[in-house]
């Protein structure tokens, strides 16, 4: 058997009855998907550290992270392609995977949907989508009402007998969710889905997918290293660095609140800088620079407090900050939070100029402007309060 078809006979694992149109499912007290102290190694690299999380039926869950970070290894755990060495492994409460224990995946009522879509090559896009009901040998007229109804709902209709060569990749894509969602699994998984689509057709594509999973009240877990995918499509994000969970949240919560120095920065806070943290007379914390006696106001992941730390970093994105005019000294005490800087340069990107801006102390950041600024120009850098993210330095 091929790769291709491997991967195509595991995106059907069972059959129940034809699909019907549900609104998203009501929480439980027993989660969709537990994950105890999950571990997974490959020789001496640890992929997975003993991460614990629960997943909740009728959630869409966008498991985050750049290569390397132990995703796609989580992925291939809920499907059954891989064994845990230790922890535990719970879809609806029963065990599915330990050091001990292993359901296979065709028993798991989990389907997932590859990167590359893994359709047959040689069957129609009916066939593709009918193959899993095929196989639990459903009768020819729910599966006539199972495959019509994901061809209208998928917009595919017309094109049930074209095969996958003469489809476009969108076209494609949405053949595999068909096929993915017509044995009505628990669970469907996500591996990179818009990978391979160009820019436009990924917009879309999210834009779709969310709306078809929330209508249908499908639980699904998306594996992607694409910040703004993730934020269209999850309820919450499960962000992962080096085999660990760093954050589970809201998109809101871990764009607002990073609990993280690499989180923010994953998030997009990609200027940083570094003082002293400071108390307020008010209670609030802010970061004191060299260059600046006002401190820039700042705020700590939730939970965490001043750090023992003699030095802090604050972290900011670059269109959570403005640049305005520097009139003089005294007009300093009437600006916002923020402090003096030099523009480096600025080149235009469409939308907005980026210019590259530095502290008095030599400290660059970028920063998006809506038109050019004359390198050289004295600026004033504003970051609003709830925009500066401050972590302890040694983090």
């Amino acid at each position: 058997m091929s790769p291709s078809t491997a991967r195509a006979e595991a995106s059907h694992t069972t059959a129940t009855s034809s699909l019907t149109t549900t609104p998203n499912a009501q929480p439980s007290e027993t989660p969709l998907l537990s994950a105890r102290f999950l571990s997974r190694s490959y020789g001496a690299f640890q992929a997975l550290k003993g991460i614990s999380f629960d997943m909740r039926p009728g959630e869409i869950i966008s498991v985050l992270g750049p290569s390397g970070c132990g995703k796609s290894t989580l992925l291939q755990l809920v499907a059954g392609l891989l064994q845990p060495d230790g922890g535990e492994l719970l879809l609806n409460g029963a065990l599915i995977g330990s050091s001990r224990t292993m359901l296979p995946p065709e028993k798991r009522n989990v389907n997932m949907v590859f990167q590359d879509y893994a359709l047959w090559p040689h069957l129609s896009v009916y066939d593709n989508i009918a193959y899993g009901l095929r196989r639990k040998r459903m009768a020819r007229g729910d599966i006539d009402r199972t495959v019509g109804e994901l061809l209208e709902l998928l917009r595919l209709a017309g094109l049930e007998k074209r095969l996958p060569p003469e489809l476009s990749g969108g076209q494609q894509q949405r053949v595999a969710i068909a096929r993915a969602l017509a044995t009505r699994p628990q669970l469907l998984l996500l591996d990179e889905p818009l990978s391979n689509l160009d820019m436009r057709l990924r917009v879309e594509m999210r834009t779709e997918m969310a709306e078809l999973f929330r209508k249908l009240g499908t639980s699904v877990f998306h594996v992607t290293h694409d910040p703004e995918e993730a934020f269209s499509m999850a309820d919450r994000l499960l962000i992962m660095r080096a085999g660990q969970i760093d954050q589970i949240g809201t998109p809101e919560e871990c764009y607002n609140r990073p609990a993280s120095r690499w989180v923010c920065s994953l998030l997009g806070g990609i200027n940083s800088l570094k003082g002293k943290p400071v108390v307020l007379p008010d209670g609030a914390t802010g970061l004191l620079l060299p260059e600046n006696d006002r401190p820039i106001r700042g705020l700590f992941p939730r939970g965490a407090g001043m750090p023992e730390e003699p030095r802090a970093e604050l972290m900011f994105r670059p269109e959570d900050a403005a640049l305005l005019d520097l009139e003089g000294t005294d007009a300093l005490k009437s600006r916002p939070n923020g402090l003096p800087v030099t523009v480096s340069n600025s080149i235009f990107e469409g939308k907005h100029w980026r210019c590259r801006i530095q502290s008095d102390c030599g400290q660059k950041m970028y920063l998006l402007h809506e038109g050019p600024v004359e390198p050289g120009s004295r600026k004033w850098l504003a970051v609003p309060e709830v925009s500066a993210h401050m972590y302890a330095e040694a983090e």
